[in-house]
């Protein structure tokens, strides 16, 4: 063998060892089957992750780089660069480089590549502002107009009703709401059955005005509502399962008014549930288990918002504040 075909036969040989090519794009669909499958991840959560991961198959073909192999560390921070100047919250590139983190990890414990590109990037720190409150006069007011105006016998008005006070009552997120069957609800035991992130489920309970919001609703709207073949608890005005946008926009339309920023969606009522809970004395362990943090850290965040309303009330009620 001369020496042209020794360098032919080395280059065949490192060849048969490389892993296959595969494009960024091909890549990141192999990984959210793989996170959905396999990890449990939520459908909303996927869904979030395919925008990021998107996101960087695009920056990464505009500089000329489709092959999972050929993505680098520097290529990943110069995307994140280009999302901070983008007007982006600290919030959004942590998430980003979480998501592209999990990617490049997964790569390559896959073999498509042989290094991870994004095992020293490192995310912004977070805005420290805490989560939107309402006080305890707040949410009376929401659910003292909503019952106004379910008391006009509209089958909507008396949904929302029933909405509201089991988003306030048990803490739920907008995706386990929604998620809800008939057979979720023991109306017996005031619990709820709930399917959460991870697939995990949990059983949370809610109070007596959720269950006569509840009971009136099964009983004098969802009949009229009804879609024959629909086993889901809430139903939109054309009988299909109520969707995540449209309690988004009942809830985001009843905090319009109520002074006060941060988010406005059903997040709110949820983060509200949490810091009341505490505020009335509740153990922390206690709400993370009704939460269904799986950290007991992220429960934390509502004894920091509790401490600044304590602040907050004593400085605006103390003489010597």
């Amino acid at each position: 063998m001369d020496f042209g075909e020794r360098v032919v036969a080395a280059h065949d040989g490192r060849a048969a060892s490389e892993p296959d090519a595969v494009t960024i794009e091909r890549a990141v669909e192999q990984y959210l089957t793989h996170l959905v499958l396999e990890r449990g991840l939520s459908a909303n959560t996927a869904r979030a992750y395919r925008v990021d991961l998107s996101a960087v198959a695009a920056f990464a073909e505009n500089a000329g780089v489709v092959d999972i192999r050929d993505l680098e560390l520097e290529l990943l921070r110069d995307w994140l660069w280009q999302s901070s100047q983008d007007g982006l919250a600290k919030s959004t590139i942590a998430r980003r480089t979480a998501a592209v983190r999990g990617l490049t990890e997964w790569a390559r414990r896959s073999g498509m590549t042989e290094a991870d590109a994004g095992l020293r990037l490192r995310s912004p720190k977070g805005d420290s502002r805490l989560p939107r409150v309402l006080t305890r006069q707040q949410v009376d007011s929401i659910l003292e107009s909503l019952s106004t105006l379910a008391a006009t016998g509209d089958p909507v008005a008396i949904r929302n009703l029933a909405v509201v006070e089991l988003l306030y009552a048990s803490a739920l997120r907008v995706s386990e709401l929604t998620g809800l069957d008939l057979g979720s609800l023991d109306l017996d035991r005031l619990t709820v059955r709930v399917l959460g992130k991870g697939s995990k489920e949990r059983v949370v309970p809610f109070g007596v005005p959720a269950l006569r919001a509840l009971t009136h609703y099964l009983a004098a709207a969802r009949p009229r509502l009804h879609s024959e073949h629909s086993i889901a608890l809430f139903l939109g005005a054309r009988g299909a399962r109520m969707s995540p946008r449209s309690v988004y926009q009942l809830v985001a339309g009843l905090l319009a008014e109520i002074p006060g920023s941060g988010p406005s969606g059903p997040h709110a009522l949820r983060h509200t549930a949490a810091t009341h809970l505490l505020d009335g004395g509740a153990d922390l362990r206690a709400v993370q288990e009704l939460l269904g943090h799986a950290s007991l850290g992220t429960t934390q965040i509502y004894t920091h918002v509790s401490a600044e309303r304590l602040k907050e009330s004593y400085r605006s009620a103390h003489p010597r504040a």
